[in-house]
């Protein structure tokens, strides 16, 4: 875990970058958390909307590693539904700086090239900060890089509302019966049904929950908690997660290869052969 005082040196994170590479097995899609500003600036005395400015940093060096690494899909959780709750204040000032910085980093992700997409509720997003989101998914739309998929006015439970509300629309329509709806007709319905499901969720700031972020997508994510506040993230804590998310054995409810390979000591006979059992039990008859 990167820290102020333990920073990496360039040719320390560039050798850090390359052996991540080398490893292989790069998550697709990569969905982060981000979560911590209001702490970070509450230990500075800094307003809390401090901390949302200069999360902005992490920002662009979380898509910058993704952008590096190969990771085809980056997902931020920007804005949840909850944050609607939050002091009109800061709320204004989210959006605020959601319009500022699709303005300002627009051309760095177009030489990137970074596609820019959005997730949520998005008829609820002020005017001013909705135009600068179209114009700039617009103006990236060709791009053929990363994807960078900002979850915005957004809610897990909403975006299941909302797809069983369109699967229902097409049962009173007559296209198909309650027989007929499966895992893959309720996915369709989601808000970006093309995009793979996550294969790491990254929580920063100590939190280990996944407070209503992409809950039918990250059914089988890895989840990797980090004490780091977003502001503080950098690139080597992203290259952490990605190492962390590689030693790791993904099976999906299945076996691995060495799990089904044999029990060495069991001896002949049956998985169902009782003897067998109280052999490698030694139960006692």
């Amino acid at each position: 875990m990167a820290s102020e005082a333990n920073t990496p040196d360039r040719d320390e994170l560039a050798e850090l970058r390359e052996a991540v590479r080398a490893k292989g097995n790069i998550p697709r899609h990569v969905a982060i958390i981000m979560d911590g500003n209001g702490r970070w600036a509450r230990k500075r005395r800094l307003p809390r909307v401090a901390g949302h400015r200069a999360g902005r940093h992490s920002v662009r060096r979380a898509v910058e590693a993704c952008g590096r690494l190969g990771v085809e899909v980056l997902t931020l959780y920007t804005f949840s539904q909850e944050n609607w709750k939050r002091p009109q204040a800061e709320v204004k000032a989210l959006w605020h700086f959601l319009e500022e910085v699709l303005g300002t980093e627009r051309e760095a992700l177009k030489r990137q090239g970074v596609r820019l997409t959005a997730t949520g509720e998005l008829d609820a997003i002020p005017d001013r900060a909705a135009a600068a989101l179209q114009e700039a998914i617009e103006d990236l739309a060709q791009n053929e890089g990363l994807v960078l998929n900002l979850a915005l006015a957004y809610g897990g439970r909403s975006e299941l509302v909302h797809a069983a509300r369109a699967v229902a629309r097409r049962v009173a329509a007559g296209e198909i019966t309650p027989e007929d709806i499966d895992e893959q007709t309720l996915a369709s319905g989601l808000y970006q049904p093309d995009l793979p499901d996550p294969d790491l969720v990254i929580r920063t700031s100590g939190e280990h929950r996944l407070s209503n972020f992409l809950i039918w997508q990250t059914a089988y994510a890895e989840m990797y908690f980090t004490p780091v506040l977003w502001p503080d993230f950098s690139e080597q804590d992203l290259l952490e997660a990605v190492q962390n998310f590689q030693d790791r054995e993904r099976r999906y409810g299945g076996l691995s290869d060495s799990d089904d390979a044999g029990d060495g000591d069991a001896g002949s006979g049956s998985i169902f052969d009782p003897s067998r059992w109280k052999r490698l039990l030694k139960v006692r008859t």
